[in-house]
């Protein structure tokens, strides 16, 4: 099985600020007509998520400022009443000077008073790549606003990270060009930009190869392939998932393997303490429970993935992962195995995922100076195995630089004993076969979209057990989502 995605999950790529130089400079002589679709487009766009309203274009000096001009041109010529406001005029002998001189409509001066008599404004001031702080001025214009709709992304706004520049105004809605930025998913972006739109901008296919070797996606189904059930499944086939179960908190080791049994593994089991067998039996009936000694149980080379952490306590941990590892096994370690591990990261080389919050993710690694995605990235590539850093906008990285961005999920799993569900997700789609950072990705996209639905029936509040009734239409939604279909 490939360990890339396929060209289905080219929609899905992240362009990066440097991606989008990139692309102009080997757009350049066709920049005009780019920046002129662009603005088309961004109105067009505009025109159908907004009635007509008195509307002020803030346009800036660059190119994000040039789609602006244009932007406003064309609503204009819709009849919409509009006025630019231009931060700063840009060089005649610029792009963006050159759609500011195609415009014939009202300039109005760039301050508060302005900004609060318009019903909309739109900001085309700053684009992604901005690297300073915001201004006062610009700062004070936006926050007067009544709604604004950004154009690229909100001006202050980081397209790489996320992160803010100063005070960014929340937005009605974000009109991406072409595709996303990681900033758009990336919290506290994620929150500020709205409504997120791509628009095309129809792109020659030579110059959408600059950037098609990036290792940045929005995570979804196309970025993995879950197995289908066949006539000829059994057990074994679909995988074999074991679970390390401690002596003293029962819950999170049967979470993690219900989840892996509604989920569509073969067969799970849990390798328990003798005197704690009883508990989990009567847990859960259905629970194969075995007592032998972990060397034991290691002897069935059937049993080839395994979830250590959940539930552990670190010197369980320590009687458990070391031998898993000398093994060889395929390894899901969170929970226990995580703060066993913390400020030592090496005793976790050689399992296959590791699944912390960004709490665990400091202890284990201590404080990143940069970015999360960059954190996360360069973490990954230092242990040797993917990383699943969970959140509102949860990363999967992978130690060849591949990363995800999965905002497909719901404020509901904010509870304890999801994070468990999950890693007995992650385990039972490498049981299946998926190499570690697709089986991560698709257990974070399956496990979000099992907390969707189960929110959705409860009213927005949800306990762990509520998702297992979930876990297999989540699945089926993931097939489906893959061929087209839905989503």
């Amino acid at each position: 099985m490939s360990c890339f995605p396929s060209q289905r999950a080219s929609s899905q790529i992240l362009l990066t600020p440097e991606n989008t130089q990139r692309m102009d400079r080997v757009m350049a002589p066709i920049l005009p007509m780019v920046m002129e679709r662009a603005g088309m487009m961004a109105a067009r766009t505009i025109c159908q998520h907004v009635r007509p309203c008195r509307v002020l274009v803030a346009c800036g000096p660059g190119n994000n400022g040039g789609d602006g001009y244009v932007l406003a041109r064309y609503l204009a010529e819709r009849g919409w009443p509009v006025s630019v406001a231009a931060l700063q005029p840009p060089g005649d002998d610029t792009l963006a000077g050159m759609m500011a001189q195609r415009w014939s409509g009202p300039m109005v001066a760039f301050t508060v008073e302005e900004a609060e008599r318009a019903d909309l404004v739109i900001d085309a001031v700053f684009g992604a790549g901005m690297n300073r702080p915001l201004s006062e001025t610009v700062e004070q214009f936006f926050a007067a606003a009544r709604q604004i709709i950004a154009i690229d992304v909100p001006s202050g706004l980081d397209g790489a990270t996320g992160a803010c520049k100063g005070r960014v105004a929340p937005c009605l809605m974000t009109v991406a060009l072409i595709r996303k930025r990681p900033g758009h998913l990336l919290e506290p972006g994620r929150s500020l930009c709205g409504e997120v739109i791509c628009v095309d901008l129809a792109i020659p296919s030579a110059v959408m190869a600059e950037v098609e070797e990036t290792r940045l996606w929005e995570n979804g189904p196309t970025l993995w392939n879950l197995p289908a059930q066949k006539a000829d499944d059994h057990k074994y086939k679909r995988g074999v998932v074991s679970l390390c179960g401690g002596a003293a908190m029962h819950g999170a080791a049967l979470f993690a393997f219900e989840a892996a049994r509604h989920v569509g593994a073969g067969l799970v089991r849990l390798t328990v303490p003798d005197d704690s067998a009883l508990l989990y039996r009567l847990a859960s009936p259905a629970a194969i429970v075995d007592t032998l000694p972990l060397e034991e149980a290691l002897e069935d080379e059937r049993r080839h993935v395994w979830v250590c952490g959940p539930g552990l306590l670190s010197e369980e941990v320590e009687r458990t992962l070391p031998l898993l590892q000398c093994a060889n096994r395929r390894i899901v370690a969170d929970a226990g195995a995580l703060s066993w591990a913390a400020g030592r990261p090496e005793l976790l080389q050689g399992v296959s995922v590791i699944t912390p919050h960004m709490g665990e993710f400091l202890r284990l690694f201590g404080p990143c100076e940069e970015s999360r995605l960059e954190a996360v990235r360069q973490a990954s590539k230092r242990l040797g195995a993917v990383i699943v850093l969970k959140g509102a906008d949860t990363l999967i990285a992978a130690p060849d630089g591949r990363v995800s961005i999965n905002v497909h999920a719901t404020p509901a799993l904010a509870v304890a004993g999801a994070g468990d569900v999950l890693s007995g997700l992650v385990g039972a789609f490498l049981a299946a076969g998926l190499p570690a950072w697709e089986a991560a990705a698709a257990a974070v996209w399956i496990h979000g979209e099992a907390g969707r639905r189960a929110a959705a029936k409860k009213g927005g509040w949800i306990v762990p057990e509520d998702l297992f009734g979930e876990l297999g239409a989540a699945r089926h939604a993931a097939s489906e989502a893959r061929e087209g279909r839905v989503f």
